[in-house]
């Protein structure tokens, strides 16, 4: 069924809540949102049966789900299990993370990446890179012994992927002047994450182009009173976003509060940091020789060490709403257009309305997702 008209929804168009009105979907795209007896007679109908129909969710930070870690399996079928395992969550499109690793897994993290978006699998938009040119100081789960300084060509590495966006993680303290820029010109989206840096260090990258931060509050310096430190600076700027894990173990809720307050109204997006146990019934795997188990809903090393997450994205909406008193409609932008913003993709994504590609999705009252669609095909 490429065309086709959902009605009897609550429809979240990214901007407010309609009532009484259906959505058509042509070809992959929304063709129209109409009064729902304005129907044309020969279209076929799905009846949401009330449910909520919203844009679908958008994650810039996913290591693994059903039972893979791109680190482990960086072609083509793991990026592939990786958006099954999360699309039914809501999940409509992702950029597959690779935890610090060696330079020849980097290389073929972007190159099944590549080869996933070549291949039309849905929901791949493009790659992050989380490290490896991070400042072991705030190395988290990442191994101190690959982190490393930047290599000569790690530009020509960083830009290699020509069909998809890219996100690079990194300490802006550790890059040499005029690195970020030189990224930024190519078109990288450059966050900072695991780092030490000062606010002044913050203040600096953001000049040369930074656009972000990876997963706020946790493995960067924090907010005092005399020394801002990245936090501060996250939350201070106007013109960045900010990745935000909101599981109830990576960021205290009053945390969460506080930054969705102080920062700028739309620079705030929700981010899993999945692990392979998302969608899956092992609940326990390895990363860097050391075992990892999620015990309700909490990955962590034997020592207790956060290692990544076992959220999925409309779990963080809903967290959002429940947890820490976020309205919806905020909620779904948070997930769905905040982060196509700054991706620069919010021409195409983050929203239902006419030439947009029709990735939606429906939920019902207890945040289950109970269909998606993808470019219009379930």
């Amino acid at each position: 069924m490429t065309n086709f008209a959902i009605t009897n929804a609550r429809v979240f168009d990214g901007t407010e809540f309609l009532d009484g009105k259906a959505v058509i979907v042509r070809h992959g795209k929304i063709d129209a949102v109409c009064d729902a007896d304005a129907l044309p007679a020969d279209i076929d109908v799905i009846d949401a049966k009330g449910q909520i129909l919203a844009p679908g969710l958008i994650d810039v930070q996913v290591n693994g789900g059903g039972g893979v870690l791109l680190n482990d399996q960086p072609d083509i079928d793991g990026v592939r299990a990786i958006m099954e395992a999360h699309r039914k969550f809501g999940t409509t499109a992702m950029l597959p993370t690779l935890i610090t690793d060696y330079r020849d897994k980097m290389e073929a993290a972007i190159k099944g990446v590549g080869d996933a978006i070549d291949a039309g699998v849905p929901g791949i938009v493009g790659i992050h890179l989380e490290g490896p040119y991070l400042n072991k100081e705030r190395k988290g789960v990442h191994s101190a012994e690959i982190i490393r300084p930047m290599e000569e060509d790690a530009i020509e590495l960083l830009t290699r992927l020509s069909n998809g966006k890219i996100l690079v993680t990194m300490a802006p303290e550790k890059a040499a002047k005029g690195t970020i820029a030189k990224l930024a010109d190519k078109g990288v989206l450059v966050c900072a994450g695991h780092t030490a840096g000062t606010y002044n260090d913050v203040q600096d990258a953001i000049g040369e182009g930074m656009r972000g931060f990876t997963h706020l509050f946790n493995a960067m310096s924090p907010l005092t009173h005399r020394e801002p430190g990245v936090a501060g600076a996250a939350m201070a700027d106007d013109n960045t976003w900010c990745g935000l894990i909101v599981d109830g173990y990576h960021v205290h809720p009053a945390a969460v509060k506080i930054a969705v307050t102080a920062k700028a109204t739309g620079k705030i997006m929700l981010v899993t940091d999945a692990m392979p146990t998302v969608g899956a019934a092992d609940k326990r795997f390895v990363l860097g020789g050391e075992e990892i188990i999620a015990t309700d809903g909490r990955c962590a090393l034997a020592d207790g060490t956060l290692a990544g997450s076992d959220l999925d994205m409309i779990s963080a909406v809903k967290n959002c709403v429940e947890m820490i008193g976020i309205e919806l409609g905020e909620a779904l932008r948070m997930a769905s257009l905040y982060p196509a913003e700054f991706m620069k993709l919010d021409d195409k994504m983050g929203r239902i309305a006419p030439g947009y590609q029709a990735d939606i999705i429906l939920f019902d009252d207890s945040y289950q997702v109970t269909r998606n669609w993808i470019n219009g095909a379930e």
